[in-house]
């Protein structure tokens, strides 16, 4: 007879989820009893954006996710190096690298 360990958890990955879904800004609300994570994609050009992926967590869970975060961004710098963070004084970038518009 074959024992289980309890400890594992048997994750499944659907085709459709593991093509992933691209995001260039992510929008975060909360409220007491959880953290919503609204990833969007945005195009140049158009001025409407769709969000492509809601992930609601708990508070505990949104903390956690930080925590590893943060360590997978400390170890992806010490393999490749830092990375290079460009923000306006709005708190995010959104430049697609084209020439800027002029009238």
């Amino acid at each position: 007879m074959q024992e289980q360990n309890n400890d594992q958890l048997n994750i499944e990955l659907s085709e459709e989820i593991a093509e992933g879904v691209f995001s260039n800004l992510a929008i975060i609300t909360h409220s007491n009893t959880e953290f919503v994570l609204d990833f969007i994609r945005v195009m140049p050009g158009i001025p409407k954006a769709k969000v492509k992926s809601r992930i609601i967590l708990t508070p505990e869970h949104a903390k956690r996710l930080v925590a590893a975060m943060q360590d997978n961004i400390s170890k992806f710098e010490a393999q490749y190096g830092q990375i290079k963070s460009q923000e306006e004084n709005n708190g995010f970038l959104m430049n697609f690298g084209g020439p800027t518009a002029q009238a």
